[in-house]
């Protein structure tokens, strides 16, 4: 991570959040094909809308771990609605044989986990993250 305190004028803030959210089901869709493109458009979406995606990962092919860096300016939940809205959207047009293993058409489960990362929990949430299972086929 390049910069990592964003700042405006006099003061310097960093809001780390660790977020947690699953495919509808549980359905272990997620292959790593499209687990890459995930990981590709969640830091786009994140890049366009202010904030950062420190990293995401893929766990047990139906669940995603993001670390994200925002501004308090936006709200977790704006940032999880920019993810998860963005993201389905996109991942369903792109791979519409996920909606074989779907109902009504939606990739991402209704509700999503999320927690406050303070400095000194911020290397164990990474190492966490980072332990989670690769995409198997």
């Amino acid at each position: 991570m390049e910069n990592k305190y964003t700042h405006a004028r006099t003061c310097v803030y960093n809001i780390n959040y660790h977020i947690v959210w699953c495919v509808k089901y549980r359905r272990k869709v997620l292959t790593p094909t499209i687990s890459s493109r995930l990981q590709e458009l969640t830091h786009a979406i994140a890049a366009d809308k202010g904030f950062t995606v420190v990293k995401c990962k893929v766990g047990d092919n139906d669940h995603v771990h993001c670390f994200v860096s925002a501004p308090p300016k936006l709200s977790v939940t704006q940032i999880v609605k920019y993810l998860k809205g963005i993201s389905g959207n996109t991942l369903l047009k792109e791979y519409p044989e996920i909606r074989e293993s779907l109902w009504k058409g939606q990739l991402w489960n209704g509700s999503y986990f999320c927690e406050t990362i303070g400095s000194t929990s911020e290397e164990n949430i990474m190492r966490y993250i980072e332990r989670q299972k690769n995409c198997q086929l």
